[in-house]
């Protein structure tokens, strides 16, 4: 009976082995299947299938160059893929993962914060997403080489994948792959990015239309930048100062620093980028040829609309930036306000430093968080396991390459005009935050008034605004104004 036993447990191993094997072959990327059911803000259910693993990233000869995470979910039961939108998503960086899109706003589950979008103690707490934007759109969070778990291979250099150029191509074949390998190719395809995000959304825009011909349906751009020029603050470009005026304004009005006659802040907002667009853009312009008392009063306007001293602000040249700033607004009380988003505050070792330590709305605020929840989601969630650290915000996607744009600005502008003209049929979303250090509601507008669209595909373009920074969903009423926004931009196409 011994023999019998011992040749009995042989074959249930071999058995196993082969089907083990088999299974191996069958799924090479190790991708986890799960399946999920979500209640929606309009209380319906959707029952839906989460996808995530690696997408291996190949030559036409086969030879691998990377592995590129994803998270997808679709909705089940969808029989005509040209009635379901899918959504390709990622944030910006460059060198961040998706995971504030995917766990703050448009996947299934999110991270709870305060009604302001401040962090709750510790370990936090993740909660079904009733605004999922699955209510829809399918939805495909990637993650670029070097962010989250996506790795280039092994003896394949990095620097391969990070610059513009390089990210375009490998964001670019990823969107091709999918959209092949999963039958998407009927649906209505649209991308989400936020930040250097929507960086690659308006490169992708233009370059999935030349490389692949596939033409999207749509773009959401969340805290836009397509102009570089429009943020650098660097000796001899003067633009970036009226535009994130309004925002200096916007934040120093929240934090009580301006006159009390100024209770409407739109009606303000309105004020100072007139003054921003006219009379202070003339007196930068003009440059040491301001009389003294041309420079007077252009610091008293502006002293006026940032609650900063008329002293600091001749100190200045005029010229206040943005680093200055966030140290600058409440340094009396010990206190700075963030780049991401201005409503919050921190202290520092010292007041004396010319720029905070750390962005009390990064580090003080979603790091944590959203690093917790993007861990337990795919672990316990989505069932998938990795050894390896899930990048969230990672500065080894340096340096990035900027090769194509030697001795200028980055400007995809002209790649998303280029797009919107061959494709008539596309239309943008911009979603913009007040407080917003990192990418001013104000820089955006001047980005996409030099655009220079044909009159009659200006409609296409549509901008909302929200009374929170650069990820305007951490606040709960902006996440309701978002969701309603988007969904609203969906279902009217």
């Amino acid at each position: 009976m011994k023999p019998l036993h011992t040749l009995t447990t042989l074959v249930f191993f071999l058995i196993y082995t082969v089907c083990a094997f088999a299974q191996k072959e069958i799924n090479p990327s190790g991708l986890s299947v799960t399946k999920h059911t979500l209640q929606l803000k309009d209380g319906s259910k959707i029952n839906f299938t989460a996808t995530t693993g690696y997408m291996p990233m190949t030559t036409e000869y086969g030879e691998l160059r990377a592995n590129i995470f994803f998270t997808a979910y679709t909705k089940d039961d969808v029989n005509d893929p040209s009635k379901r939108p899918i959504t390709y998503t990622f944030n910006g960086g460059p060198g961040s993962s998706s995971v504030w899109l995917h766990m703050g706003a448009l996947g299934p589950k999110r991270i709870v914060m305060t009604d302001k979008g401040e962090a709750t103690a510790p370990p936090y707490q993740v909660i079904d997403n009733e605004y999922a934007w699955l209510a829809f759109t399918d939805l495909v969070f990637i993650d670029p080489v070097m962010t989250g778990y996506s790795r280039p291979a092994k003896e394949i250099d990095k620097k391969e994948f990070l610059g513009y150029v390089e990210d375009i191509e490998s964001v670019g074949a990823f969107i091709h792959k999918y959209s092949s390998q999963y039958e998407r190719w009927a649906s209505p395809k649209y991308l989400a990015g936020e930040s250097y995000g929507t960086t690659r959304a308006a490169g992708l825009s233009d370059f999935l239309q030349k490389r692949y011909g596939m033409y999207l349906n749509g773009l959401v751009l969340i805290s836009q930048i397509t102009n570089f020029q429009t943020a650098r603050f660097e000796i001899g470009n003067d633009l970036p100062y009226p535009l994130f005026l309004p925002t200096y304004t916007a934040t120093a009005w929240y934090h009580g620093k301006l006159s009390k006659e100024f209770s409407n802040l739109e009606a303000l907002l309105r004020e100072v980028e007139s003054f921003a667009l006219n009379e202070y853009t003339l007196a930068l312009t003009k440059g040491d040829q301001l009389t003294d008392a041309e420079r007077k009063t252009i610091a008293q306007k502006l002293s006026r609309y940032t609650g900063l001293s008329e002293t600091y602000i001749l100190e200045t040249n005029l010229r206040i930036m943005i680093q200055r700033f966030t140290k600058e607004l409440r340094r009396t009380e010990g206190l700075t306000v963030g780049r991401l988003d201005s409503r919050f505050t921190g202290s520092d070792y010292d007041d004396a430093g010319e720029n905070y330590e750390f962005d009390p709305s990064y580090d003080g605020t979603i790091y944590g968080p959203y690093t917790r929840a993007i861990y337990d989601h795919l672990q316990r969630n989505l069932k998938f396991k990795s050894d390896l650290p899930y990048e969230i915000l990672t500065g080894r996607a340096r340096p990035w390459n900027y090769n194509n744009v030697q001795n200028q600005y980055l400007n995809v502008s002209e790649s998303l005009r280029a797009a919107m003209h061959k494709n008539p049929n596309m239309k943008v979303l911009i979603c913009n935050g007040y407080y917003d250090l990192a990418t001013p509601y104000f820089a955006t507008k001047y980005t996409v008034d030099h655009i220079f669209l044909s009159p009659d595909l200006k409609p296409n373009i549509q901008m909302t605004y929200y009374e929170a920074g650069h990820m305007m969903y951490i606040h709960k009423p902006s996440l309701l104004k978002l969701y309603d926004d988007v969904k609203g931009f969906y279902t009217k196409e």
